[in-house]
């Protein structure tokens, strides 16, 4: 298996220390540059969801040019949906632009009830963010850095636009420098609420 998965206790327990009904796997950034399982955005998320959802942040399996890790985002969500009811996926980055692009392969799986992508860009793994943009049925939320300068998110957001999905602007950088906290609520916010009642 080529995504890690790690310590169920250690990646997906609730605050509460229940088990949740309802998961949000979190894709890292790029792991050429140091994107894993760790990352300060994937947790500003998982620490902003409600009790009765977990989050499962995972780290890829070795580097395959983008290809192989968006069969690690489908290893990560068919876990998922064998330990809970209902999954949701989230990336940052690299992360949201490999999310997407995995969606664009509806023969790979169910789509989970919502996903988002945090400062997803086109050329991390190309044309694929955007059809997945464009076969998703499920709700879908764009967010992004008004002033980043690091991913070219123009055409998600555009294409995200054309297609009614949710889109939020902050006034930051590709890294959300000062606003984590604000931006995982924000993120973790809309996936909840498309997770079953009794998680808000």
């Amino acid at each position: 298996m080529r995504t890690q998965l790690g310590d169920r206790r250690t990646l997906s327990a609730t605050r509460d220390g229940t088990d949740g009904r309802a998961v949000v796997v979190a894709c890292p950034p790029h792991p050429q540059a140091g994107g894993d399982r760790s990352d300060s955005r994937l947790r500003a998320v998982s620490d902003a969801l409600p009790p009765g959802v977990d989050c499962l942040r995972f780290d890829y399996g070795p580097w395959d040019e983008g290809v192989g890790e968006q069969d690690d985002v489908w290893t990560a969500l068919d876990w998922a949906r064998r330990e809970y009811d209902r999954t949701a996926l989230f990336g940052f980055s690299f992360g949201g632009a490999v999310a997407l692009a995995a969606m664009a392969d509806s023969s790979s799986g169910t789509q989970p009830a919502a996903v988002s992508a945090l400062a997803p860009a086109v050329g991390s793994v190309g044309e694929r963010v955007l059809t997945g943009l464009d076969v998703l049925d499920c709700p879908v939320q764009v967010v992004y850095g008004e002033r980043d300068d690091t991913a070219d998110w123009e055409p998600v957001v555009e294409r995200a636009r054309g297609h009614d999905h949710t889109v939020e602007p902050f006034p930051a950088d590709h890294f959300f420098v000062g606003q984590r906290a604000r931006v995982g609520g924000c993120v973790a916010d809309f996936l909840a609420d498309t997770l079953p009642d009794g998680t808000r």
